[in-house]
């Protein structure tokens, strides 16, 4: 293995653990522990970290060290507040880009997800959900708000659900039955290619969420 092939399965290791909830909101990580627990030299650690803490999954703290980050009540609110205008303006522009094709992934994907609503099914809801949306916002073909989504979706939603325990292993009861409705809502206006329904829809559906996820808190 060489050593960019190796800082990559490093980076991908530790963000695994960190979304999760292996390694804990506010948990101090030391290169060399890392680095023995991995099998490899502390150089692809350090470099694995400075890549998380790019991407908002770590922070450096001066003569202290890398630590997992831990969200407050503001940060939750915040982000769900971005998410929701972002991608409503990323589905806005998708009503009127999104070629056929990929608008009968995004539909199998409603319809997935309503079919996996069972606790058992949890972790492939979320993998359905989180690529209904990428689907959603990538057909958008506005560039920087790709970028900025993928590095929302890859900072913060799975590491949300890690941070805090009434989350990791189940869903919020009272969003099962209002998810497959504004799900069905969003890709009606996209049907429809009406791009100012599936903003109001996308907005309304990613608030709803937060406000939900930050009353469980």
């Amino acid at each position: 293995m060489n050593h960019q092939q190796l800082h990559n399965v490093v980076s991908t290791q530790i963000r695994a653990a960190i979304h999760e909830g292996r390694l804990k909101p506010g948990q101090w990580l030391r290169q060399m522990q890392l680095a023995e627990e991995l099998g490899v030299s502390q150089m692809p650690v350090r470099e694995a970290l400075k890549e998380l803490a790019a991407e908002g999954l770590v922070e450096h703290i001066p003569y202290r060290g890398v630590r997992v980050i831990a969200f407050t009540a503001a940060d939750i609110a915040d982000f769900y507040t971005h998410r929701s205008v972002l991608e409503g303006m990323a589905a806005y522009s998708a009503a009127t880009h999104m070629d056929e094709e990929t608008l009968a992934v995004v539909r199998h994907l409603q319809q997935a997800m309503a079919n996996h609503m069972e606790p058992a099914a949890l972790a492939e809801y979320r993998r359905l959900n989180r690529e209904f949306h990428e689907r959603i916002y990538r057909a958008s073909g506005r560039a920087y708000l790709i970028r900025t989504l993928d590095q929302m979706w890859d900072a913060f939603p799975t590491m949300l659900w890690g941070n805090f325990a009434q989350t990791t292993h189940q869903a919020l009861p009272e969003r099962d039955a209002t998810d497959v409705a504004e799900h069905a809502a969003i890709v009606q206006a996209l049907t429809e290619r009406n791009p100012t329904a599936a903003e109001i829809h996308m907005r309304e559906h990613i608030a709803l969420a937060g406000r939900a996820f930050s009353a469980s808190m």
